[in-house]
């Protein structure tokens, strides 16, 4: 398996396989705060779409945060797993909950400042991030942006893990994933430079594409 440059690399290779989407209407590339943003804003240029970003904030079981028994999203959106969350203790659940919806808020309020609510209200939402290990969380940004109204929902990251690829197909309207290496390890393996994404980067990319 290859590996990219960077997140601008792999967005562009992963362009190059949604070119399927160029010219059809109410088309918006979502980018996954905060390591998807990059990857999002050459895809977004590419095929010719807007850009704007997609706040998402698993929650997590309290012993296993890796472990989503829901997920938050703007608007007021939850998501749970019923099958999960009923056997945990309610108090557990609203803790988990306040931590995340503060750090949801904190995230909203910095990248969305002076741009409107998002309104997925029709669209085909393309979500993107720089990789998929266990797919978790962008599973719960499918499940956020149908709340959001989303009439189709895309997800294209330029690398995952093969489990992830399946546990997403059941969820999504249609998954592009450039590279599905046998052996997975971690996203940032398919990289030569991974730097963290920092907020003033995102912020900066968002006002960059207004």
């Amino acid at each position: 398996m290859s590996t990219y440059r960077d997140r601008e690399d792999a967005g562009r290779q992963l362009a190059d396989r949604l070119s399927g989407l160029v010219g059809q209407p109410d088309v918006i590339v979502l980018g996954l705060v905060r390591g998807g943003v990059p990857v999002a804003r050459v895809v977004a240029d590419r095929i010719g779409a807007p850009l704007d970003v997609l706040v998402v904030r698993k929650l997590g079981m309290p012993w296993a945060p890796e472990l989503a028994f829901g997920a938050l999203g703007p608007a007021g959106v939850r998501v749970l797993n019923e099958s999960i969350a009923s056997g945990l203790d309610p108090d557990a659940i609203a803790e988990v909950q306040r931590r995340e919806q503060a750090e949801l808020e904190r995230r909203e309020a910095r990248y969305r400042a002076g741009r409107p609510p998002l309104d997925l209200s029709g669209k085909t939402a393309v979500i993107v991030d720089d990789g998929l290990a266990t797919g978790a969380t962008a599973r719960a940004a499918v499940q956020v942006a149908r709340h959001l109204g989303a009439r189709r929902v895309v997800v294209a990251v330029p690398v995952g893990s093969q489990e992830a690829y399946e546990l997403l197909a059941a969820e999504a309207d249609q998954v592009v994933c450039a590279q599905r290496p046998p052996e997975f390890g971690a996203v940032g393996a398919y990289y030569e430079d991974f730097h963290e994404i920092s907020d003033d980067e995102v912020t900066e990319t968002l006002i960059a594409t207004a």
